[in-house]
């Protein structure tokens, strides 16, 4: 039997760590799934409300202190503001969607939606100073896909709010971007993702474009769930970032408008699924996962496509809601709970775990980073969905390496 005291000391050891080794009773497991919910809001808000609090009101330029690469390529340093807004509406979004209730955390979505509606508004406005950097770096077109995406997420909470002036002002910009001539790799996703949603809203759209990107990725498929990033493969966490998200919600939207795509979306998510396993697989049995590949930076980023099937599609049948929350949720608090990955005025540092600047690379600013706001896609769910009270479990590497029960993993062949 263990004492009080050896029971306080081993609790601080396992929150330090991230973990929970302690066994649960029902009513105990109901409240660690509610604070595992309230863990997820109050990081997300921790992380966002610096950036719409200060855009909302035309400051976020005056007041983001942000960090550059020390290898940076003497780009315009102006992209970090596009960046940091449009890669975390993007993971913000299917939170804000979410209808208004009088909860603590229903009050915080409402603040975070009004911020990010004037957030909006002021980044094509010419007469704000937030207006965002629309032209002069082909950089631009990567983060005017994510914003693109954020509307693709949440037309009903941020497309249809705003003002026509606004709207009109988007498509403008959006469309003014097809003159940027994307990089032969991921980047083709991102000139179709701004296609897919000007489809979406009924605007004039090129088909070539998304005709084109759907077919190259296709073409550079590897089998077993994985993309190469052009026509050489990259061991990356690109498909997480990038590839599978976009990849699956453009073809999403082009057989919502009946626009043909020479990939259907049964297949671009299935292959998706697949990777969502073995991604799943690679977190360790202590909550991290491996550093490696270009882009280290950008954090929990690496697990979007896990958390966009979590909040959209279902997860794979060999996993369980309880299972993925509790691993991403112990990734987080592993993570997030070393020193540094925030400055003192509440921004990201540069680093992968901590304030790591010489991990950056030569395109990476303090904007760059909030493309880890795009794990917490599940957040889109309700408080009562499955996902949020399910009881935790342990994920794959946990059960195998405890010696228990766990599912054996064959090669999936997904070409058609």
């Amino acid at each position: 039997m263990r004492t009080n005291i050896q029971r306080f000391i081993l609790l601080i050891l396992c929150l330090s760590l991230g973990v929970n080794t302690f066994p649960q009773k029902n009513n105990n497991n109901e409240q660690k799934q509610v604070s595992d919910r309230a863990y997820w809001v109050d990081l997300l808000y921790k992380m966002s409300e610096p950036v719409l609090s200060n855009m909302s009101k035309g400051e976020l330029k005056k007041n983001m202190i942000v960090e550059y690469s020390p290898s940076w390529d003497g780009r315009n340093k102006n992209v970090a503001y596009m960046e940091a807004f449009g890669r975390l509406i993007a993971g913000v979004a299917p939170w804000l969607n979410l209808p208004d209730d009088n909860t603590p955390e229903g009050r915080q979505r409402k603040q975070m939606r009004e911020w990010a509606l004037l957030s909006y508004a002021n980044a094509v406005d010419p007469e704000n100073p937030d207006y965002l950097l629309w032209s002069g770096s082909n950089q631009i077109l990567v983060d005017a896909a994510y914003i693109a995406n954020s509307f693709i997420r949440a037309p009903k909470a941020l497309w249809n709010p705003l003002d026509q002036i606004t709207k009109d002002r988007y498509i403008k910009e959006f469309k003014s971007l097809r003159k940027i001539r994307p990089a032969y790799n991921n980047w083709l996703l991102f000139r179709a993702m701004i296609e897919a949603f000007l489809a979406s809203v009924d605007e004039e759209y090129d088909g070539y474009v998304l005709d084109v990107a759907i077919r190259k990725i296709n073409e550079w498929y590897l089998g077993d769930g994985w993309y190469a990033d052009g026509p050489e493969y990259s061991l990356d966490y690109y498909n997480g970032y990038v590839m599978h998200p976009m990849y699956v919600e453009i073809i999403e939207v082009m057989e919502s408008k009946k626009i043909y795509s020479p990939v259907k979306f049964d297949l671009a998510l299935r292959r998706m699924q697949r990777y969502n396993q073995l991604v799943e697989r690679l977190i360790s049995p202590e909550a991290s996962f491996p550093a490696v590949g270009r882009s280290m930076t950008y954090r929990m980023g690496a697990f979007q496509a896990l958390s966009l099937s979590a909040w959209k599609y279902g997860l794979p049948e060999t996993m369980t809601n309880g299972q993925v929350r509790n691993a991403l949720t112990c990734v987080m608090k592993r993570m997030f709970s070393v020193g540094g990955n925030f400055n003192k005025e509440g921004y990201l540092q540069l680093g992968f775990v901590g304030h790591q600047p010489d991990l950056a690379d030569y395109y990476t600013n303090a904007g760059s980073l909030y493309i880890t706001s795009l794990v917490f896609l599940p957040l889109g769910l309700p408080a009562g969905h499955a996902f949020w009270t399910s009881p935790a479990e342990e994920w794959t590497s946990q059960k195998a390496w405890s010696g228990k029960p766990f599912l054996k993993d064959y090669h999936e062949s997904i070409k058609q």
